[in-house]
């Protein structure tokens, strides 16, 4: 009843048996009980900077699926990149007596007493485990694709500043590119800004680097969703994709692949990481006196090639 890791080896009769009867006697497992006996509450909190379509759902889908399959209940609290949030949400976490806590793209700078683990965090802080993606090789797999069908004038669209990614992904473009032989202009590149999780940001600012006038066959963007905004302001700009600009997104959402064109991305197995943060945790906080878990978990990227992206024509 309480989903003990040695309820596999009860007869599946059994078991049915036993639901059954506790159905009928209307019984439910104390969890007063149980954290009375385990010194633990089973509960765990995820922070997240918003929760829609995107990055942040798919990094929760990994997660939940490990908690509910381990018995775990969770509490997922939204800070929208507000400092005072972010500050608040894990005391708050710990006045309900969470055992440990997953953050998401959230910028970690506090020591808790409870194991953490963050994804994209990018902070060295002590108790922290970090999931974090291999930026560089996620550039040079979108840069070499671009380069290979012969783009030389590629656009770029950065993350907003408040995004834990961001820094240390244009910073991987830049050293890419320059180990490429491929420029990145500041004229060619714009900033997406406001926190709305909306492909209207993308369309935003690829309409305002089009008014630049500076001409680009190929635009690489932070993630998906601003590549999905961007293709919408080329189109009403008259250039099509990819016959007149090749575009490259960024996460793999599950819409990319259904978009039209089909979008060409850089997939990082959001799912798979949200699956490894919620494993991570769980093994320390079963582990407490263990100092030799990892500081960082690197993943590796991988190039989603699909309809987006063509030869340069000129």
């Amino acid at each position: 009843m309480n989903q003990a890791s040695v309820a596999d080896s009860i007869p599946r009769a059994t078991q049915e048996r036993i639901f059954a009867a506790a159905r009928e006697l209307n019984y439910r497992p104390s969890f007063a009980a149980r954290w009375a006996r385990t010194a633990r509450s089973f509960t765990i909190g995820v922070l997240v900077p918003e929760v829609s379509e995107g990055y942040a759902a798919m990094v929760m889908s990994g997660i939940e699926g490990h908690l509910l399959r381990e018995g775990y209940f969770y509490l997922v609290a939204s800070h929208r990149h507000r400092d005072d949030l972010i500050d608040e949400y894990p005391r708050m976490l710990l006045a309900r007596s969470v055992d440990g806590l997953i953050a998401l793209d959230t910028p970690w700078h506090h020591e808790l007493p409870v194991p953490v683990v963050t994804v994209s965090g990018h902070n060295r802080s002590n108790g922290v485990t970090n999931i974090l993606l291999d930026h560089d090789r996620a550039a040079e797999l979108a840069l070499r694709h671009l380069q290979q069908l012969g783009h030389e004038r590629i656009a770029f669209i950065k993350g907003q500043e408040f995004s834990s990614d961001t820094e240390a992904r244009w910073e991987s473009i830049v050293k890419v590119g320059s180990r490429l032989g491929l420029r990145v202009s500041p004229k060619l590149t714009v900033q997406l800004e406001g926190d709305l999780a909306s492909p209207e940001l993308g369309y935003r600012v690829t309409k305002r680097l089009l008014e630049r006038k500076a001409r680009f066959t190929a635009l690489f963007a932070f993630n998906d969703t601003s590549a999905i905004g961007a293709i919408g302001a080329l189109r009403q700009h008259k250039l099509e994709v990819p016959r007149d600009v090749s575009v490259v997104g960024f996460d793999d959402i599950q819409s990319a692949a259904f978009h039209s064109p089909q979008l060409t991305t850089v997939r990082q197995p959001l799912k798979k990481m949200g699956l490894i943060a919620a494993e991570a945790l769980l093994r320390r906080i079963a582990r407490p006196d263990d100092t030799s878990y990892p500081r960082e978990i690197v993943i590796e990227p991988e190039l989603v090639v699909r309809q987006s992206t063509a030869r340069a024509t000129g």
